[in-house]
């Protein structure tokens, strides 16, 4: 039996576990724990696995004296005190990558939904209505989207609504100077994107500074009849003041798979047929939970065997 044990605390793909055991780690796992069970046994693993259902907080970490890595399946780190495990000396990973196809894809995808009302057709047609004039949309085709945030997943967003023959606005305060644009997309200030973009899509972190980055100044400085789409992080979005430019007929709809609050509940917004929202699923496809969870178990192996670090989101 090694010495070196994992606890894994929320589903992942049977794959990780295979390859943490089979590279000599002793794997348990035990999902859905309560935060008072999870803070008991934490003291006897070196490394914990998490999706978003597990919350780590600084009293786990408290708990956690044996504790060398905390990893997220998956890109955001919201569910887990950073800076707690930074001070306990915890190394916090992420896998940024494996999900970045799934997010894009249902971003490119809301864009259609949107541009075309799909959605809403069908559940008008569903009752036995046909309003084919009610249902008028707008192509896609020349349009121009903005990418707010150029990472992982904004660019897989741009490359293909490069294939969609739009035009493809990128900003990302993070672009190290004199960075070249991809083929086909041209790099914009924020002010310039918002004020260009038929559609804004949002790939951004929640941070302080992203903090209601969309809310009513912005959307004041956005063409009347544009869309937005964010698949990025709740919060991002001032959800009131979307509410009021959306009731004022300034947007001309705006779908929304994250939530400053999750689970959401009912929001004044689903009140508004051209609202479109779904739980959170951008990572939601049976490949991208493949990925994430093949990934992470990769970084566990390469830190706790050899202490190789990558994906790291904090210092220790």
């Amino acid at each position: 039996m090694s010495d070196i044990k994992v606890l894994v605390a929320d589903d992942l793909s049977k794959a990780a576990v295979e390859i943490m055991t089979k590279a000599g780690l002793s794997v348990d796992v035990k999902v859905g724990l309560p935060p008072a069970q999870l803070a008991e046994i934490i003291g006897g693993y070196d490394g914990l696995a998490v999706r978003s259902a597990t919350k780590v907080t600084a009293d786990i970490l408290g708990r956690a004296t044996s504790l060398k890595i905390v990893g997220r399946a998956g890109v955001g780190v919201d569910n887990i005190d950073v800076k707690a495990a930074t001070e306990k000396k915890v190394l916090v990973i992420n896998t940024p990558s494996g999900n970045a196809i799934a997010a894009g894809e249902l971003a490119i995808a809301y864009i259609f939904a949107l541009a075309r009302k799909v959605p809403q057709a069908s559940a008008s047609t569903k009752k036995g209505e046909w309003e084919k004039k009610k249902w008028m949309g707008v192509e896609v085709t020349g349009k121009t989207l903005g990418v707010v945030g150029f990472g992982n997943i904004g660019r897989q967003v741009a490359e293909r609504a490069v294939g969609l023959k739009m035009k493809v606005l990128a900003y990302d305060p993070a672009l190290p100077a004199g960075a070249s644009p991809p083929p086909g997309v041209t790099f914009a200030s924020f002010d310039e994107l918002v004020a260009g973009a038929d559609f804004v899509t949002l790939h951004i972190p929640a941070l302080p500074e992203t903090k209601n980055l969309f809310g009513a100044a912005t959307f004041a400085k956005m063409k009347k009849g544009a869309y937005l789409i964010n698949c990025a992080r709740g919060g991002i979005v001032d959800e009131n003041a979307l509410y009021e430019t959306l009731k004022a007929g300034h947007l001309g709809g705006a779908a929304l798979d994250v939530f400053e609050k999750e689970p959401c509940g009912m929001l004044p917004l689903f009140e508004l047929e051209n609202v479109l929202a779904s739980p959170h699923i951008g990572a939601s496809t049976k490949e991208a939970q493949e990925k994430v969870a093949i990934e992470l178990a990769e970084v566990f192996v390469d830190f706790l065997k050899s202490g190789r670090v990558r994906n790291a989101v904090n210092k220790v």
